[in-house]
């Protein structure tokens, strides 16, 4: 692949980092697309094929993490399931009704509203919510910090590759 190739290769990945935080691009799928399109249309090899491989592990590794890490502090924190599916209807609707911050700030309503109704106390409600929003913050923690190791597993690659 050229040189103009490959940092086409790693402008999608730093999209795909972004995305990781701006949750309206699908982060990490998109720095490992672009890391199997790398291997795939350079002719492949098995050392293109191996850091594919590796970073399908990374992917992987990181998605399961992203849902058990921060449903086991949530549960912790006593918000049931219930509230976690109202918090996605929330975040849902808020992403239409207000383009991108919508997205978090319909979740963080809906949280706090369930958790009000549920709990019947503004307190422990808002503690639930505090408790969802660490958990997500740890989610996008895990996926970053895999994005970033995803990019730099390529990045050696590359070197390693480079004929």
């Amino acid at each position: 692949m050229s040189a103009t190739g490959e940092v086409l290769v790693l402008l999608v990945m730093l999209l795909g980092l972004v995305g990781v935080v701006v949750p309206v691009l699908p982060g990490l799928l998109l720095v490992w697309a672009a890391a199997v399109t790398w291997a795939w249309l350079d002719g492949a090899g098995a050392a293109r094929w191996t850091v594919a491989g590796l970073l399908t592990v990374l992917l992987v590794t990181a998605t399961v993490l992203n849902y058990v890490l921060p449903a086991r502090s949530v549960s912790g924190a006593g918000a049931p399931r219930s509230t976690l599916l109202i918090a996605t209807v929330g975040a849902v609707l808020g992403f239409f009704l207000v383009p991108v911050v919508g997205l978090v700030v319909g979740g963080v309503v809906a949280v706090f509203l369930a958790e009000t109704a549920r709990l019947r106390a503004v307190a422990p409600a808002w503690r639930s919510t505090r408790a969802v929003l660490v958990a997500v913050g740890l989610g996008v923690l895990v996926q970053l910090a895999a994005g970033t190791l995803m990019v730099a597993v390529w990045v050696l690659g590359v070197l390693v590759t480079a004929a």
